[in-house]
């Protein structure tokens, strides 16, 4: 059989290497918390029905969210993480000969998410502090770019994207381009940031998509939404696989809702244990940008891959290992120390 040569051609992603035997993984920015239990209980209520399919497009859940976020149902989409969410808009509205410009490093699943549709990627090189370059992003659109995607906390460098910025880099943006921002880490932001929902009420180009696996802790559901306007979401619902949204995930995120006080405890801990790490790592001379997510971002050069590989399996735990540095995510406790000694000994490399 032929494949598409782009499809031939693509790099498959690489999901984070699970840990060695009595180590810490730390490659897929996972919640270390176990499943709430009203979440488990709800799960466990669905899955005597899973003989039927699920109601399409979750109505219960898209209805809870609109309460929970104030806006309308039909300005909510849900999908199997927001990762397949941002797929589906990439495909509505970009294909061959069109662009879509996004800042690198960020996601790695955009780049495989833009070629599988037929588009080209343009990445636009972060700062040297590791933030997205809205200028130089702004820049990068020309008459062949059909959407741009922001990414904050940006995935894997943690940074963010404040409030005056992202204004001033949608107002550059035409109209008739699509905006993405991924927010899947916004519930671990300690500091002032744009209010993404607040911008979509403003803006019917932007669509923002948050997700329940990280800080909700349902990532082995898969469950994610998009928030945007109702002609947009269409589009993206139409470019996925009907039924695809599970009654045992949307019974989860449904719970996790109405017990968010319990999640957000659990993100305080997560928070507070991120930043006292960061700043041990910082004092100890490494030059790790502040983290905003639930993770970690140790800069370091392509030819020193295999030895940070080696670094950390010295130090018992598995990060995600890009050729210009590693993000590690915050895990259990005992993990830290072994994260502020791989840190160092990334560091002496340099």
């Amino acid at each position: 059989m032929r494949l598409r040569p782009e499809i031939a051609a693509i790099p498959p992603y690489q999901q984070g290497r699970p840990a060695p035997q009595g180590g810490f993984k730390l490659s897929s920015n996972e919640n270390p918390f176990p499943p709430l239990p009203a979440v488990v209980e709800a799960v466990q209520r669905e899955a005597e029905r899973v003989n039927r399919y699920p109601r399409p497009g979750a109505p219960e859940l898209r209805a809870a969210l609109a309460a929970e976020l104030d806006v309308d149902v039909e300005r909510v989409l849900i999908g199997d993480g927001s990762a397949t969410l941002i797929q589906q808009l990439i495909h509505a509205v970009a294909g061959p000969g069109d662009e879509v410009v996004y800042a690198w490093r960020s996601f790695d699943a955009y780049p495989l998410f833009v070629r599988t549709g037929g588009a080209t990627p343009v990445e636009v090189p972060v700062d040297a502090e590791h933030r997205h370059d809205l200028d130089a992003m702004a820049a990068a659109i020309t008459e062949r770019t059909r959407a741009v995607i922001v990414c904050s906390p940006n995935n894997p460098t943690g940074t963010i994207v404040g409030k005056d910025e992202l204004d001033a880099f949608i107002a550059r943006v035409p109209a008739d381009v699509l905006i993405m921002l991924d927010e899947a880490y916004i519930e671990f932001v300690r500091e002032p940031t744009a209010d993404g929902i607040a911008l979509q009420r403003e803006h019917d180009n932007l669509v923002v998509l948050r997700t329940f696996s990280k800080a909700h802790g349902l990532a082995g559901l898969r469950v994610g939404y998009a928030v945007g306007d109702p002609a947009v979401l269409r589009g993206a619902d139409l470019c996925g696989v009907p039924l695809s949204q599970t009654a045992l995930a949307s019974s989860a995120a449904i719970a996790a809702l109405e017990h968010a006080g319990e999640t957000f405890a659990r993100i305080e801990v997560l928070a507070e244990r991120r930043d006292a790490l960061w700043q041990r790592i910082v004092d100890a001379g490494v030059p790790v940008p502040r983290p905003h997510g639930n993770f970690v971002w140790v800069p370091s050069q392509a030819h020193q891959v295999e030895a940070v590989h080696e670094i950390l399996e010295g130090e018992r735990i598995v990060g995600k290992v890009f050729p210009d540095g590693s993000r590690i995510s915050i895990g259990e406790p005992e993990a830290d120390e072994h994260i502020l000694a791989a840190a160092k000994a990334i560091q002496a490399l340099q």
